[in-house]
């Protein structure tokens, strides 16, 4: 519930607000203002096409902000509103988007470093990958007003990972072991005396697990390799013996989905048909709006394009698989702003599996070019609009 003010007792003031403080209407003019773009609302209008001169672009039916973004926005816009003169802290990037978090930034929002003296009378905002348990409960203890902007869809991935740990089931998360998601997720965990957890980022090492699950390889081995990814004291011979899947949010579903059967048939193959109830649990925690994103870039790559152009983040994952989904047919240049679009020969994005930016060149062709837009779900229209409008600008097609 939404704490009206700050003469709020310390006691209610712990507790974290979700659900904002009744003034998004206030806010949503400044917000549009700040993120929205006229022309990319012009291109959805005339059905996703867009002609300039020998260029046509092409945007994916479903790109841009998700409703947990926008619902992240609301809350942090709607704090600075209601508390104008109270220091707010975030615990991290709110989304992963460098246009949105030096937006907050310029709002007077500062990042939560360590050493920073926290107070009751501080405002704490919560992003929306969330935040470990320990932090949460540090912070509930100094009791400074917490609005949680966590996604629902993380949240509902959390119920899952607790329910695995408090039926005594380990958690083999697929996704990052450093995102912020996946360490708030895997933090549920802990939660219960006897909870477990394992991060698998793909194919592999979900291959490694299995193996292991089969009787395959050395105990020193796997471990060497994966305990840095687990609960400290994890025994692969103990605690694989019954596991529950669960996705960071935005990893790629059908990669998610394989982990799954994968796992699902070693502990088949290992136990028997019969065990596989008692000692396998899985559910589909890839967010929907990850997922229509996801179908979307499929269903734009299947149009005759050139190139393609995915604006986002680079420390944005959902985005990052939007690239890779692109760039196994198409030329596909991740961006995380206008100005990575140097010139019409110059470009400088972040290739399909790589870590670290490049640059490459002659990446526009001559003569008509058909372009491909997607954007992650973090990526505000403006941005989006903005490098539409740069590439226009290059081509000099005006």
């Amino acid at each position: 519930m939404a704490i009206a003010n700050d003469a709020a007792a310390p006691a209610k003031r712990q507790n974290p607000s979700r659900s904002g403080f009744g003034l998004r209407a206030e806010v949503h003019d400044e917000i549009r203002n700040d993120f929205d773009s006229a022309l990319v609302q012009r291109i959805k209008a005339s059905g996703g096409t867009h002609q300039a001169g020998r260029l046509t672009f092409r945007l994916a039916q479903e790109f841009g902000f998700c409703y947990g973004v926008d619902h992240a926005l609301d809350l942090a816009y709607e704090t600075h509103v209601r508390f104008p003169n109270r220091r707010v802290y975030l615990t991290g990037e709110i989304i992963h988007n460098p246009t949105v978090n030096e937006q907050l930034a310029r709002m007077g929002y500062c990042f939560l470093r360590p050493g920073d003296e926290v107070t009751a009378d501080d405002i704490v905002l919560i992003p929306a990958f969330g935040a470990p348990t320990h932090e949460l409960e540090r912070l509930k203890r100094i009791g400074c007003l917490l609005v949680d902007t966590t996604c629902g869809s993380v949240v509902h991935v959390w119920k899952r990972v607790e329910k695995y740990a408090r039926e005594g089931f380990t958690a083999i998360i697929h996704g990052k072991y450093d995102h912020e998601e996946t360490e708030a997720t895997r933090s549920r965990t802990t939660l219960y005396p006897d909870g477990k957890f394992l991060v698998v980022r793909d194919r592999v090492q979900a291959q490694d697990v299995c193996d292991y699950i089969l009787g395959r390889g050395s105990r020193e081995a796997f471990l060497a390799r994966y305990a840095a990814v687990a609960t400290p004291g994890f025994d692969p011979d103990r605690d694989l013996q019954r596991v529950g899947l669960a996705n960071q949010t935005t990893m790629l579903s059908s990669e998610s989905l394989e982990i799954a059967e994968m796992i699902r048939r070693a502990i088949e193959q290992r136990y028997g048909p019969e065990e596989v109830k008692t000692r396998f649990r899985s559910f589909d925690t890839i967010c929907s709006a990850t997922q229509e994103r996801q179908d979307a870039i499929l269903k734009l790559i299947e149009e005759p394009l050139d190139l393609v152009i995915v604006v986002g983040g680079y420390n944005s994952s959902n985005t990052e698989h939007l690239c890779e989904i692109a760039a196994e047919r198409l030329p596909t240049y991740h961006i995380n702003a206008p100005e990575c679009l140097v010139s019409a020969r110059e470009i400088r994005h972040k290739p399909a599996f790589s870590k670290e930016e490049t640059t490459s060149w002659d990446w526009l062709p001559e003569g008509p070019v058909t372009i491909g837009i997607t954007a992650g779900a973090s990526t505000p229209n403006k941005v989006v609009g903005d490098c539409i409008e740069r590439i226009v600008a290059l081509a000099d097609v005006g």
